[in-house]
């Protein structure tokens, strides 16, 4: 599988509710429309957060799990 070049990062490991979701819609405001953004988080929050905010902001939440301790998020921009 190759790489897809238009994913970002952003690691919010040891941020706490509700930066992560804030800092995560900055980025993506900051990304043109189909980019992909790939988070990190580690606020047991986040598995609630994440999907709330992409439901209520059009984004589209292609993939959501859990890697050693973290919380993984894939999300394509509307």
């Amino acid at each position: 599988m190759s790489e897809n070049h238009s994913e970002n990062t952003l690691d919010l490991s040891g941020l706490l509710c509700p930066l992560p979701v804030l800092r995560a819609r900055k980025r993506l405001e900051a990304m043109a429309p189909g980019s992909v953004l790939k988070v990190i988080a580690t606020d047991p929050m986040s598995a609630i957060d994440m999907p709330h905010f992409c439901n209520e902001q059009g984004h589209t939440l292609l993939e959501q799990a859990k890697d050693a301790g973290a919380l993984i998020f894939r999300i394509r921009r509307k």
